[in-house]
């Protein structure tokens, strides 16, 4: 009894030095970070191997295997994190040199390399085990298997084959593997504005989103989910992230549904289906981005205005459905004593400012890592006009050093997905893909982009966004270029599905996380949010036949396409609900339905006659008191 109680005493010490370790290192890559604003940025490699030294072991003291039950593990622990730290070091510097002058693919590597190179490989798929899933570790080893053994698959498919040696050399010592565009947009942007989006939460912006929130929706019909549709958006766009989003503000969101009167089910399936959308709500938006900006390489600012009316036509889809949810379900709104008053919130309004900022220095042409690093400056200048949002210096240490624990999820996904990126680039197996994908399409638009969807949402499954978007940009943008699309469009179909993998049945990451919030059966909150999110489904198709949503053509054809999507996708919302100001036969939904597809996807006088249809109908209902319905606060909605 005395030997067990000292070695729990020794175990606690270890792991309370580890913690006390993860936050130096988390320090040192917070500040590390930060000065190269000032210093500028090393060469490539060393600055991306650097990056990775100070997350990758990390991920380890986050996450670590070892507890008080399975004590035996904490060898494997400090193992990896050892070597994840003695690997990327040694590319980093020790070898620096030769691996700079070498020529990949023509001088053979050292032993010493090949073993260093295998090391790593194995910590970052261990690192992506704990920080991602297994989903992730066995779609890299399925590239890794196909890459050594594809002579032995036959068809289109096929593959030659590569020896191992060779697939280290372009994993590890080259910028075609881990250390490509992934991680390179986790080293500079992502990062940075990872950083700033956790000093903005903990400056008093998340709860000024919070009452913003209630003051504009908190009154009207079904309040208390129209006020999580708007909280979510705000929240979700400097988050980056679904399930953080749904953690932070589902904690407050969902019981005030479940108090009004919305079952569990339907209040997890709002907060997931809003905050999901979140990532893509610009000015910030989700980690994904920035990773679409250097694939397609286009500036930031450009970004920010394509996805600004997808966005809006995501967010008026699912404000739509939950008001006409609302509605058939005879919800009232949040009672007036719980409104903030608008004097409180113009006091602290200046909180946003930073936003404000962070688009601006942008747009005045300077590079978005500046832009993050002014704007998280400006965040702490800010919060210092009231005592109550003030920051101390403390509490500025621990928001760096919890950004850059945020951050190690970003970074361990993209250095995984930069396996699948030097699979494809060493195999052709993107481009393998896009002719039997083409040639099974019979040249036909919408049955590719069917498919890119499911491919989509499938691949996504279990998966960051980050990681589902990347995995499937590496393998599926091709076909959609070749077939036609512009490439800005091409990528943001992509990443909205990849979005909405999320939410997505079987596996939806961030419906499970509100299901636990709620209490609900994870896999009624999966259908439910996925049902709510059917309108948003028709954004991405909708911006790939109609470009100007995407602000290319002409002012006039951007301006009545954008007017005829937002009608099309509230009569769409209602259509799929069964509700206007009233339940609806199935006769009128499925009018409403067809009447909002011709609306949106036709520029003829079809389009024109469905909607005078629509308004006339909408005019006719209006006209008509809603019936009181029973049994609002049970689970009989038709969701």
């Amino acid at each position: 009894m005395k030997t067990s109680l000292q070695q729990e005493t020794v175990f606690a010490h270890i792991q309370s030095g580890l913690q006390k370790l993860a936050l130096g290192i988390a320090l040192i890559a917070a500040l590390y970070h930060l000065q190269l604003v000032i210093n500028g940025i090393p060469e490539a490699y060393r600055f991306r191997t650097t990056h990775l030294s100070l997350l990758l072991p990390l991920a380890f003291l986050i996450k670590p295997s070892a507890s008080q039950n399975r004590p035996w593990l904490l060898s494997w622990d400090l193992l990896m994190i050892l070597t994840s730290a003695g690997t990327t070091l040694y590319l980093s510097y020790y070898d620096y040199a030769t691996i700079i002058e070498r020529l990949p693919g023509i001088d053979t590597l050292t032993l010493p390399q090949v073993v260093i190179g295998s090391a790593l490989l194995l910590c970052i798929l261990e690192a992506a085990r704990r920080i991602v899933g297994w989903g992730m570790v066995a779609i890299c080893l399925a590239a890794v298997a196909y890459t050594l053994f594809g002579g032995l698959i036959s068809g289109p498919f096929a593959y030659s084959g590569s020896t191992y040696t060779d697939l280290v050399d372009k994993l590890i010592y080259t910028t075609d593997g881990i250390f490509s565009i992934p991680i390179a947009a986790s080293a500079t942007f992502i990062f940075l504005f990872v950083l700033f989006g956790k000093f903005l939460e903990r400056s008093g912006a998340g709860g000024l989103f919070i009452d913003l929130a209630f003051a504009l929706a908190g009154r009207s019909r079904g309040g208390p989910a129209k006020m999580a549709v708007i909280t979510s958006a705000f929240m979700g766009s400097i988050s980056g992230s679904a399930t953080a989003n749904v953690v932070s503000t589902g904690a407050y969101t969902i019981p005030l549904m479940k108090k009004a009167g919305y079952s569990p089910s339907l209040s997890a399936a709002v907060e997931s289906a809003s905050s999901t959308g979140g990532q893509l709500l610009p000015p910030v938006m989700g980690a994904a981005a920035f990773l679409l900006v250097d694939f397609v390489g286009i500036p930031y600012t450009d970004l920010i205005m394509t996805a600004a009316i997808p966005a809006l036509l995501f967010f008026v889809g699912i404000f739509a459905a939950v008001h006409f949810e609302s509605v058939k379900l005879g919800m009232k709104g949040v009672d007036k004593s719980l409104i903030p008053a608008w004097r409180s919130i113009f006091l602290r309004i200046y909180l946003l400012l930073p936003l404000v900022i962070v688009v601006a220095v942008m747009f005045m042409g300077y590079t978005p890592y500046l832009s993050a690093v002014l704007a998280l400056i400006s965040v702490i200048v800010f919060s210092a006009f009231r005592a109550s949002t003030r920051m101390s210096f403390r509490k500025i240490l621990m928001t760096l050093i919890d950004g850059t624990k945020d951050a190690v999820l970003i970074c361990v996904t993209c250095a995984a997905a930069g396996i699948i990126i030097g699979v494809a680039a060493e195999t052709g197996l993107g481009i393998k893909f896009t002719s039997v994908v083409l040639g099974s399409t019979s040249n036909s638009l919408l049955l590719l982009l069917f498919f890119m969807m499911i491919a989509s949402l499938v691949l996504g499954m279990g998966l960051p966004t980050s990681a589902a978007y990347i995995l499937i940009v590496a393998i599926a943008a091709p076909s959609l270029i070749d077939a036609g699309l512009e490439p800005i469009a091409a990528h943001m179909f992509i990443l909205y599905f990849g979005v909405f993998s999320a939410i997505t049945p079987p596996v939806a990451i961030s419906s499970y996380a509100a299901a636990g919030l709620s209490g609900a059966s994870p896999m009624k909150t999966s259908l439910l949010a996925f049902k709510l999110c059917i309108p948003v489904f028709l954004v991405p198709y909708l911006f790939v036949y109609h470009n100007e949503l995407l602000l290319l053509g002409s002012p006039q054809s951007i301006a009545y396409q954008i007017l005829s999507c937002l009608l099309g996708m509230i009569v769409f919302a209602a259509g799929i609900s069964g509700c206007l100001h009233k339940p609806l036969s199935w006769l009128h939904s499925g009018f409403l339905v067809g009447a909002s597809l011709f609306l949106m996807y036709t520029n003829n006088l079809l389009a024109i006659v469905a909607t005078v249809a629509v308004i006339a109908l909408m005019m006719k209902f209006t006209t008509k008191n809603l019936p009181k319905l029973k049994g609002s606060k049970n689970e009989n909605s038709a969701y």
